[in-house]
């Protein structure tokens, strides 16, 4: 399944400082996302929240989970189509340790 992103550049400027924030948003079907997490070694949710000083449950969220006592929200918008359904990744950062690791195994 061929993955796309894009960049959305947004420039603020407050008080004349001139601020460049990159937002980074990845479309991906639902499937894609699932075999993704399903390739990660065990115990790579939690290597995962320790990196990014998050919840585990909110990394568990992040590749579909439904664990209502996450503290953050994951950062994800699902919608039914085939394949699972798109989903909307809003922040990369979880995907991209998780793309790390992976690459780690090779």
């Amino acid at each position: 399944m061929a993955m796309f992103e894009k960049m959305i550049n947004l420039v603020v400027e407050y008080k004349h400082i001139l601020i460049l924030i990159i937002f980074r948003v990845m479309i991906i079907t639902f499937n894609e996302l699932r075999r993704i997490k399903d390739k990660l070694p065990s115990g790579s949710s939690q290597r995962i929240a320790d990196e990014l000083g998050i919840d585990v449950e909110t990394v568990r969220n992040y590749f579909g989970g439904k664990h209502l006592d996450a503290k953050a929200g994951a950062g994800i918008h699902i919608e039914q189509g085939p394949d699972g359904g798109v989903v909307t990744l809003d922040d990369t950062t979880i995907f991209d340790a998780a793309m790390r690791i992976l690459n780690e195994q090779k």
